[in-house]
């Protein structure tokens, strides 16, 4: 029997994530635990947790040794974050499927509230999108970078090195802490695009791994991610970019809503767009719409 292999980082988010991926193949296929094995590949963004993204190379740190591995046959297929992996891939790679979406929210963790956060505190994150979107609230706060895995952004927290921080409701469910942090609403902070979703990537010519792997897509994510991927794609985001989207599916109608922000959250644009699922041109007119609408200090952002 030939082992499938599936690559990963090796963070305790990633191979919890893995597993699920792992274990919804061998569901699918009646397959025992043999024919697959998990191979964790170190990545630049798990090495170098010092600096932003943005400063260092974006997106491409979590995945351009995993599509290295992929590309040489070492593994077979990739699981990722889907938030974690860059709009604009090469051709040789496709995204074969993604598991049902998780919680898309986001969890405070250090206080009650947004409110109640110390006046003039401090909040620990690495994502400009949270940054903006917590001072478009609290412009009183100021941030410092938090990078790492949970553990590591807990430990900084407990360690005083913020007031508060926040993380994915889905990574944390996926590693058991449901307890930790309060849930913010999305109407009081929109996900980053394709937050809760897990992607499984292949090589784009490997006709056996796509027919072993589409078994486990769901429909409605991949819809709904794919629509806000393009989204990112058609305002030339990047890791510099604020910008936060939700898609949703309901009675076969797609509605795609997104907030775009200056750096401090003073300045910001908002606005949805409905329509059919498979409607690819909903993300480029919500992007056209967003950007004609946006104030200088946010369009700046977004000319590329």
């Amino acid at each position: 029997m030939t082992v499938f292999k599936l690559g990963t980082r090796g963070s305790p988010l990633a191979l919890a994530q893995a597993n699920m991926v792992r274990d919804a193949l061998m569901a699918a296929h009646g397959l025992p635990e043999g024919a697959f094995e998990i191979v964790v590949i170190k990545t630049t963004g798990d090495t170098v947790q010092d600096r932003a993204l943005a400063e260092i190379g974006g997106k491409a740190l979590w995945t351009k040794e995993l599509d290295r591995a992929l590309l040489a046959g070492e593994i077979d297929a990739c699981v990722h974050s889907m938030k974690d992996v860059e709009t604009f891939r090469t051709d040789m790679i496709a995204i074969a499927a993604m598991l049902p979406r998780a919680d898309v929210r986001d969890r405070l963790v250090g206080a009650e509230s947004i409110d109640a956060i110390p006046q003039g505190g401090v909040l620990g994150t690495s994502s400009p999108r949270r940054a903006a979107q917590v001072k478009k609230l609290r412009p009183d706060l100021r941030t410092v970078l938090f990078r790492g895995n949970v553990d590591t952004r807990l430990a900084k927290l407990a360690a005083g090195e913020a007031d508060a921080t926040l993380l994915a409701a889905a990574g944390l469910a996926r590693l058991g802490r449901h307890d930790v942090g309060v849930e913010i609403p999305t109407n009081v902070m929109l996900p980053a695009p394709a937050q809760g979703a897990v992607g499984v990537e292949i090589r784009t010519d490997d006709a056996h791994a796509r027919e072993l792997v589409r078994a486990i897509d769901d429909a409605v994510t991949h819809g709904c991610v794919s629509a806000e991927r393009a989204l990112l794609a058609a305002l030339k985001a990047d890791c510099h970019s604020p910008v936060a989207a939700l898609a949703t599916i309901e009675g076969g109608i797609l509605t795609l809503e997104a907030e775009l922000l200056s750096e401090d959250g003073a300045a910001h644009v908002h606005g949805a767009i409905e329509g059919a699922p498979l409607d690819h041109d909903l993300p480029a007119a919500l992007a056209r719409d967003l950007l004609d609408r946006a104030p200088e200090a946010v369009r700046r952002l977004f000319e590329g």
